[in-house]
């Protein structure tokens, strides 16, 4: 008889590991999910990271910044979720950029491709450039050249730039580069149309903004496609950095860590 009450312990004794074992597994999978929602909340709602490939917004951003990017600046989008489905039109709580934003958007021409500019022209605004100067309903915005710099290309080309400051009537000022004549430097005058901004990069002549019409370039931009404002530089690395070498830390830019990209600090 004891026997057997042993044998009925020892089972139950086994039942309930399974049923422990059974929970825990639940509770991981719960865990895991519950983290899962959570980031893709962040990343739809707040704040959503972007890698920076090129050098066509030095120099404010260079090529391997870490860019941090607030979702609720100007409202939401389809745009702002993961995917991108079709489930409404236009944006929720919208917002217009400022000019001098830094805005990053999904290319009209492409679809799928992120760019990340700089606001210039807001809906109805007069937007023209000549020589190089940006022209802002009928009047030049304000630049002055701070100093120069000179680069080599990778087929060993070098290459000097001349330095501006450039201020919109806001109060926004930031720096671009100038290499002088250029294709880019002429763009006629043009309205900005309705739901719609003009971006320009700030390296004026390596970029392709809104003065390259589609399919080479963006053109305007709809408000739609902007994903957010560009705050902060989170970490900045140079080329051939892998986190998986420890021999190519030595890359890391740790002065652009945590660097404020707003036009007007004060």
């Amino acid at each position: 008889m004891a026997g057997g009450t042993d044998s009925r312990a020892v089972r139950r004794r086994r039942r309930l590991r399974r049923l422990a074992r059974g929970r825990g597994g639940e509770s991981l999978i719960w865990t895991v999910l519950g983290a899962v929602i959570l980031a893709v909340a962040v990343r739809t709602l707040l704040f959503q990271p972007f890698h920076i490939p090129t050098e066509s917004m030095r120099p404010t951003l260079e090529d391997g910044d870490y860019v941090i990017a607030s979702k609720w600046a100007y409202g939401y989008s389809r745009y702002s979720l993961p995917f991108a489905p079709a489930v409404f039109e236009g944006r929720l709580f919208a917002r217009l950029p400022e000019r001098g934003d830094i805005v990053v958007f999904r290319a009209p021409q492409t679809g799928g491709d992120t760019y990340i500019k700089r606001v210039i022209g807001l809906p109805g605004d007069l937007v023209e450039l000549r020589a190089g100067v940006v022209w802002l309903n009928g009047e030049p915005l304000p630049r002055g050249l701070i100093g120069d710099e000179q680069r080599v290309t990778q087929d060993d080309r070098l290459i000097a730039y001349g330095v501006y400051e450039e201020l919109h009537p806001g109060g926004a000022g930031y720096a671009v580069l100038d290499r002088g004549s250029g294709d880019l430097d002429i763009f006629a005058a043009r309205q900005v149309p309705d739901g719609h901004v003009f971006v320009l990069g700030d390296n004026r002549d390596e970029s392709r903004d809104s003065r390259v019409p589609p399919p080479v370039g963006p053109g305007f931009i709809p408000l739609e496609n902007i994903l957010g404002r560009a705050e902060l530089v989170l970490a900045s690395a140079g080329p051939q950095f892998d986190i998986w070498r420890p021999w190519t830390w030595w890359r890391l830019r740790p002065q652009r860590f945590w660097l404020s990209l707003d036009p007007d600090p004060a």
